[in-house]
This record gives structure tokens, sequence and C-alpha cells, in this order.
């Protein structure tokens, strides 16, 4: 789902690598994302929390590029902690580590504004590419989770006949990448299904955000369903 990151700097001068703060219940559970991410040269774990209020003190000490939040935590769970992350580190990006029942959560997440969300038992190359993709500044949905989303919380009333008003300053072609973006699909694949290429498509999905004075493709996806532009199972 991920695009993939541009090239290094050009003088061959290293980058600074992406710091990642862990919050999860599960000390195994911790100690398996940091083994992964870990083992990647441009990622550092720069701390570990238990709970929530935990993650949040981290988050405030560390300002890393990225804060994986599990959701379902004592204390403080992933959700509220989200809520506070983006408060106190606006350039900390927060990834949401869920599992099929929670996906009450995840939507409340994404209205708050989270980057990513990724199943808890997802691959290891998966969870590598969400971290890399976020510290980017792009974002990731999991594409299971993105139909789960469709299908049981983007249930907003479809306003009346025509385009609704927050997007009637997109054109015809950034309309159509929306309806992509609202299915969960990546640039690359959006270029193949409307054979263009993936650069146009990164220039539609800046405009789309810039109009909609939007951070991100996830608000971009939200806006789509609760504004009735996309409606549950739709396919555009």
């Amino acid at each position: 789902m991920a695009d993939s990151l541009a090239a290094g700097p050009a003088d061959g001068t290293a980058e600074r690598p992406i710091t990642v703060v862990i919050a999860d219940d599960q000390r195994m559970v911790r100690r398996g994302f940091r083994v992964i991410l870990e083992a990647e040269p441009d990622i550092t774990v720069v701390a570990e929390a238990g709970d929530g209020r935990e993650a949040v003190d981290l988050v405030r000490r560390n300002s890393p590029a990225v804060a994986l939040l599990d959701i379902r935590m004592p204390t403080m769970d992933g959700l509220e902690a989200a809520r506070h992350v983006m408060k106190i580190s606006p350039g900390t990006r927060v990834l949401i580590l869920t599992t099929f029942d929670a996906d009450e959560y995840v939507y409340e997440a994404l209205r708050a504004g989270a980057s990513g969300f990724l199943l808890k038992d997802a691959p290891a190359e998966q969870l590598v590419t969400a971290v890399r993709c976020l510290a980017a500044g792009d974002a990731l949905i999991d594409p299971v989770i993105t139909r789960r989303l469709i299908s049981r919380f983007a249930l907003a009333a479809r306003g009346p006949a025509g385009l609704p008003d927050e997007l009637r300053q997109l054109t015809a072609r950034e309309l159509d990448v929306l309806r992509l973006l609202a299915r969960g699909l990546s640039n690359i694949e959006i270029a193949r299904e409307l054979v263009v290429e993936e650069n146009t498509v990164k220039t539609h999905v800046s405009r789309i955000l810039m109009k909609l004075n939007l951070r991100d493709r996830v608000q971009a996806v939200v806006l789509a369903y609760e504004s009735g532009f996309i409606m549950p199972d739709a396919r555009g």
C-alpha cells in the first residue's frame, strides 16, 4: 500500500535514523517490534512504554518521528494517548496497532488524526514499510482495516443529490483520485487504475489535501465517507 520513499541526499551524506517509541502492555510484543525495527539500518527505537500514559511521557521527552501505539493499554488507552501525542508533539506521526475486534477505536483514532493503522499480526515487512511511510510524511491504512471500516462505520447519510459542498472545489480527476484513495489504494495502484504516471497521482493527492486543508490521505478517506461522497460498499 505504501509508496516508496524518495532517494537519499545527492551528496551521499547519511540521513538521520527514523526514531520510534513503542507502546504495548505486553513486554514480549514490544520486544518483537523492537527486534523487527532495529534490524533496519535507518530505524532506531528510542524507548518502550507499557501503557498509554508512559507513552505520552516518552514522546514528550524524545519527540520521535513515529509512535507505535497499541489500541488497548492500561492506565490510558492508545486512542487517548494518540490525542495527547498529537498535541504535545505535532511532528510525531501516530501508527495505531489493532486487532479485528477493535474497529470502533480505529475509526475514532482516524477522526483524531492518527496517520497509520496496522493489524498486530501483520507481516514484519509491513510494519517496517508503515514506519518509513509515516516518517516520510505519508499515511497508511491496512487494506483489511479499510474494508472493515467502510462496512461498519462509514455510515454517514448522503446529503442532497449531487456533490457534497466540501468537495466542489475539486476537479473531476481529483474526485476520481479521491474515490480510489477511499478504497485504500496506494499511489502506484491509483496510477494503474487511471493509466497515468505515479508522479501525476502524487500531484493530484497533494492538491486534494491542500484544497481541503487536510494533513494526509487518512483524513481524506474520512472526509470522503463522512461527507457522503463515498458510501459503504461503494466501489467508486
